[in-house]
């Protein structure tokens, strides 16, 4: 027997044939939609104006897709909640709720795990184990709002995962949650984060999207990065900042460098100097990022002090560059260290 379709994977058209297969009005694809993509109905019982004989039709070859919470962290501050949920496979993936003032703020996975094998990362040190589906990105949005009472507004896809290395299913999701019959939530509130697919960067500047996007830099220089971020021994700094500015020429829209200061490593006055010139002239902003503590991989983040200063190097040379608000550092705050907490103690 076939596996059946986890409704949240599909597009609207692709509703509309899965409808007609099943001998119904192709009108009947908007409300199914509604249903799961804003409604987040649970079971096919919920879905009302449906005909009970269509629903029962569906509901031998398709599943809502709703995710189960395994476990919730909620910060001292309140600002931040940490997410794991579990799919129906057992896996499990964490997503966070932040809140802001202009309004809250989900970052999603959209892989278990990831064979990136980035320094400062927690979520790739047990490798890839497989690729979300759309639907299962998208149930970590709904799954946030339904719990947490209140809409959310922006997505991050900066989770588990290279967003990139899974590009279909990442760009299915884009174009669900934006969509009318969705949460539309607006493409320039959607920021998708890449350690730096250089060809897929490329490939997303076609797609013509008002998204942000993210490129997890954190080193100046192919040397330390090529330690830090390995993929870039694949697609060294001088190939991804051409994707990146050909990126910003071809949307229009400035590109967002992350960079995780890291004590002693890649915070030193050379090293701001050094990404000063990388950067300069470009269309971009560098948002610096003290890093979340990762014991397994023993790194720390450097006092307030030298990140101030990082900074001001940078603002001196003429590149915009933030300090990002820290939220949630007392909830497992590097990605995938509380998947690794919850599933290592089953």
């Amino acid at each position: 027997m076939a596996p059946k379709i986890n409704l949240k994977d599909l597009t609207l058209p692709e509703l509309v044939v899965l409808s007609q297969k099943l001998g119904t009005e192709q009108y009947r694809a908007t409300q199914i939609a509604r249903w799961v993509f804003q409604k987040g109905a649970g079971s096919f019982d919920e879905m009302t104006n449906l005909p009970q004989g269509f629903r029962s039709r569906l509901a031998l070859v398709a599943v809502t897709g709703h995710l189960k919470i395994l476990a919730k962290q909620v910060s001292r501050t309140g600002d931040a909640i940490k997410y794991l949920f579990k799919m129906d496979d057992g896996q499990a993936v964490e997503s966070v709720l932040m809140k802001h003032s202009y309004g809250n703020s989900v970052c999603v996975s959209t892989q278990v795990g990831c064979r990136m094998g980035c320094r400062l990362c927690a979520s790739g040190l047990e490798g890839l184990v497989r690729n979300l589906s759309p639907g299962e990105i998208y149930g970590q949005v709904l799954g946030i709002q339904k719990d947490y009472g209140e809409r959310v507004s922006h997505v991050v896809i900066m989770g588990s995962g290279e967003p990139l290395d899974n590009y279909g299913a990442t760009l299915t999701f884009i174009k669900n949650v934006t969509a009318s019959h969705g949460l539309n939530i607006g493409q320039r509130h959607i920021t998708v984060s890449t350690c730096g697919l250089a060809p897929r960067i490329k490939e997303l500047a076609r797609e013509k999207l008002a998204i942000t996007l993210a490129v997890s830099l954190h080193a100046p220089d192919d040397y330390l990065r090529d330690t830090l971020v390995p993929v870039n021994k694949k697609y060294p700094l001088r190939e991804l900042m051409q994707a990146c500015r050909d990126y910003a020429v071809h949307t229009g829209r400035r590109v967002t460098f992350e960079y995780a200061l890291l004590d002693g490593l890649n915070d030193s006055q050379e090293h701001a100097a050094k990404l000063g010139r990388l950067l300069l002239g470009m269309l971009c902003h560098v948002n610096l990022i003290p890093v979340n503590p990762v014991p397994e991989r023993c790194i720390r983040p450097p006092s307030k002090q030298q990140v101030k200063f990082f900074q001001n190097t940078l603002v001196k040379m003429g590149v915009a560059a933030t300090i990002r608000r820290g939220l949630g550092a007392d909830i497992d705050a590097a990605c995938g260290q509380l998947r690794r907490r919850i599933m290592n103690c089953q």
